[in-house]
Parts: structure tokens; C-alpha cells; sequence
């Protein structure tokens, strides 16, 4: 059988690729021959894949509650996956910036806008029964998220509103990481002690979180931006893009988890804690927290008022979001 020239053409390629990495190419052909052809299900690994979602309760909305969770995880790696590409690269364009940014605010979007699945998509006395087998895990815990926040930003950026003016010279990154904004969140009101969510999540990521900081002390995605010329820091659409992740990562993300924790936490003007044993309503609206982080891109006006017109909505509409 006379073989034809594009594949004759092929083999010698594949020979020479093989030849300078000082591989034998008839094994790689005996591994060719000997493999199965790949499947769907098996390049996504989809029996492990569905079974995954394993619930504690007997309650049928518990699904679509862990169900979310796992998605939007799998979208954070996603956006922590372009992240990482703005950061680690070694001639960073403009053009190149953008499109990353704008993939990240793509998948941001999409979580936004599929968050009623969780604001309408399950029962709330469902809900209210079987979050009670998830104590002390919570949302709070998402350490993907916070990975987010530590490539996007200096540290100094992350901490709550309130106590950023008592770090305005040279604090260390470990003055800073005690002093974090969502930490605020983990501490129960009554006794004013640590939760056990807090106690756990810090045990099992404090290395990794100071290490990353660490690795980004100087290189986060606002030190690359910062790295341009000017020129190119003027360009509108990199600005653009920056702002919009600005917007969908500590404003809209939030408010969509207030709208969920309204219609389920919040009945008859009495607050129901959530799992990890925390005030929602002191912790998640924006305009108390005022993160931000290119705050270079905003005005001090903007940065004042940060968020505080969708809350002051939120509030004002909380009987129809709780319909």
C-alpha cells in the first residue's frame, strides 16, 4: 500500500519532533495503535463528574444547592486560570490584557445572571431545614474567591473600609491578611471570639493564601496594569474591562448573594444567621466594605458612594425579592 504524500510528510515531522527529544517514535506509533478511541464521557470524566454531588439531607432542593456551588467553582478556576496568564506573562499588550479581562468579567456574568437559581430556584422551608447539616461550612469558605481577590490586588486594598487608614505606611502582608476585610465576617456578634468557619477556613488556607500573596506581593493584576505605559493605561477599553471586573466581583456578586439571603434569611424583620454564624446584613452589602480593586480608576466620589444606590435598592425592595 503506497502511502500518500501528506502523511509521508507528516511521519518525517513527527520522526524529527520525536528524534530531538531523544524519544523513539515506533513506541509512541505502538501506543497509537494499541489506545481506544477517546469518548466524551471519559475526556470530562463524567461518571465522576455527576456523582460529585453528594447531599446530606433528603430534601430534593439540596441538590440544586450543592449542584450551584460545585458550577461556580469550576468558574472561579476558570477566571483564577486567566488571572494567572495576565500576571505570569512576560511581554503584556494591551490587546492581550482585554481579552483576558474580558473573558473573566464573560464568566462573571454568567454567575450573575444565573444566580436565581438560588434566589428563586429552591423552597425556602426546604432550604431553611436542610442548611441546618451543612453547620459550620459556609459560602464565606470559598477559598477560590479569595484567591481571586489576592491576584487582582495589593492586600492593602482588602481591608474593610473602616480600619484601611491605620495601614497607610508599610504594613507587613501579615498585618494586613489579619486585618482582611471578610475576616470581619467570621466573628460571632455576641461574643466577638473567631467562628469555628473562621477557625477552619484560616487553618486550612493561611499558608497558601500568604504564599500567594507573597508570589504577587508586587504583581497582582493592578501592579500589571500599573506596569504600562501610559499610553496604554489611557486605553479605553482596558479601563473599561477593569472597571466592569471591579463592579461584578464587589458589587453585583454581592448583591446577588444578599437577594438570596434576604428571600431565605430574612422573615417577618427578624435575621436568621447565616451557617457560618454571621450577620449577612453587616457583612455583605458593599457600601460598608468599599473594596475595590483599581481604585486609581474611580473617582473619590464614586469610591464614596461605592455600591450604595443598588443597596439602599436591595433594602428598599426586600418584599418583592423575598416574593
Amino acid at each position: 500500500m503506497k502511502i500518500k504524500p501528506e502523511i509521508a510528510e507528516r511521519i518525517l515531522k513527527l520522526e524529527e519532533k520525536f528524534r530531538n527529544s531523544g524519544q523513539d517514535m515506533g513506541s509512541y506509533l505502538d501506543g497509537l495503535l494499541y489506545d481506544r478511541y477517546l469518548s466524551y464521557w471519559d475526556y470530562i470524566s463524567l461518571d465522576t463528574l455527576l456523582s460529585l454531588q453528594k447531599t446530606h439531607t433528603h430534601f430534593p432542593d439540596e441538590k440544586i444547592f450543592i449542584t450551584y456551588h460545585q458550577i461556580t467553582e469550576l468558574y472561579f478556576k476558570l477566571i483564577i486560570h486567566e488571572q494567572k496568564q495576565i500576571i505570569e506573562s512576560s511581554s503584556l499588550s494591551v490587546p492581550f490584557f482585554v481579552e483576558k479581562i474580558k473573558r473573566i468579567n464573560r464568566y462573571m456574568n454568567i454567575l450573575i445572571d444565573s444566580f436565581n437559581v438560588m434566589i428563586k430556584g429552591m423552597e425556602r422551608e426546604q432550604f431553611l431545614k436542610f442548611r441546618m447539616s451543612l453547620l459550620p461550612a459556609s459560602g464565606f469558605q470559598s477559598a477560590q474567591f479569595r484567591m481571586i481577590e489576592f491576584y487582582s490586588t495589593p492586600m492593602k486594598f482588602l481591608v474593610g473600609a473602616k480600619y484601611r487608614e491605620q495601614f497607610s505606611g508599610e504594613p507587613s502582608l501579615e498585618d494586613l491578611y489579619e486585618n482582611i476585610y471578610w475576616k470581619k465576617g467570621g466573628i460571632d456578634l455576641k461574643t466577638g471570639e473567631k467562628t469555628l468557619t473562621l477557625r477552619d477556613f484560616e487553618n486550612r488556607y493561611t499558608p497558601r493564601f500568604l504564599r500567594i500573596a507573597n508570589e504577587v506581593k508586587e504583581n497582582t493584576i493592578y501592579h500589571r496594569y500599573l506596569s504600562l505605559s501610559e499610553d496604554e493605561q489611557n486605553d479605553k477599553n482596558l479601563i473599561n474591562a477593569l472597571k466592569d471586573f471591579d463592579v461584578n466581583i464587589n458589587i453585583n456578586w454581592l448583591l446577588m448573594h444578599i437577594g438570596a439571603a434576604f428571600r431565605y434569611l430574612n422573615k417577618e424583620n427578624k435575621t436568621i444567621k447565616a451557617t457560618g454564624g454571621t450577620n449577612w446584613k453587616e457583612f455583605l452589602p458593599p457600601q460598608f466594605q468599599k473594596i475595590s480593586f483599581f481604585p486609581n480608576l474611580w473617582t473619590s466620589e464614586e469610591l464614596n458612594d461605592w455600591g450604595k444606590q443598588w443597596v439602599n435598592h436591595m433594602y428598599n425592595s426586600e418584599n418583592s425579592i423575598k416574593n
